[in-house]
């Protein structure tokens, strides 16, 4: 039989101490150029909305394009899905910033529509939403792979549903869509934030700054989509 001397054992489990310090610092640092993008793409978001809201010649500019900015809007995002693993760092974060403005452009109508009061009020709910569901995506031990089927299928869900009230104009099935909504961007967060963590070793993109952009424009989206959601909940119309 063979028998390990005590150094050999603990010098065994400092290296994977070790190991496992480094990974949590490397995951940390790319998390915190991840959230950098996604603070950044959120404030040009809101600057952008708000100085084109404060410019009535500007506003009517945006007003008759705001079905092709739409339209734009998910062009970028599409390409960029396709693109993400093959352009540079650069190119990605012009790609991130562009769709950043178009939101901004088209979230102007959003003043319009919604008192500043209402839109600072979802704004802040989102904040302590987002961020509460980020933090536990990132301290939880416990695996949320399991999340990732459900939570897709009622992305699917509300989307059709979403697309169904066009025509239909459903008060009460807008709620519930909203509801919806909150309910699968709030867990969205913590997934999104967990699975950054564990892939941000991944060798599949082009560069790590194309992965962080990437996965700024995950979060950023499920922030966006879920300050919508509550707008329409708590949102009080001018």
């Amino acid at each position: 039989m063979a028998w390990e001397t005590p150094g050999a054992v603990t010098g065994r489990s400092e290296f994977g101490s070790n190991t496992q310090i480094l990974a949590d610092e490397s995951a940390r640092t790319f998390m915190n150029r991840v959230y950098r993008w996604m603070f950044a793409g959120l404030a040009l978001t809101g600057l952008t909305a708000f100085m084109v809201a404060r410019s009535p010649e500007l506003l009517q500019a945006v007003l008759p394009l705001r079905n092709i900015l739409f339209l734009v809007q998910l062009g970028v995002v599409i390409g960029f899905s396709f693109l993400a693993h093959k352009v540079s760092g650069p190119v990605a974060a012009g790609l991130f910033l562009l769709y950043s403005f178009l939101t901004g452009l088209t979230f102007s109508v959003l003043f319009l529509v919604y008192t500043q009061g209402s839109l600072f009020g979802a704004f802040a709910a989102s904040s302590a939403m987002f961020g509460a569901m980020s933090v536990y995506g990132t301290v939880t031990k416990k695996d949320l792979t399991s999340w990732g089927a459900f939570l897709f299928m009622g992305l699917i869900g509300i989307v059709i549903a979403g697309l169904v009230n066009i025509f239909l104009q459903n008060s009460a099935m807008g709620w519930v869509i909203s509801c919806a909504s909150v309910v699968i961007f709030t867990g969205l967060t913590a997934y999104d934030t967990q699975k950054l963590r564990q892939m941000h070793a991944s060798s599949g993109f082009s560069s790590a700054g194309s992965l962080a952009i990437v996965g700024a424009l995950v979060l950023y989206l499920d922030f966006i989509n879920l300050f919508i959601a509550l707008l329409r909940l708590m949102g009080r119309r001018r």
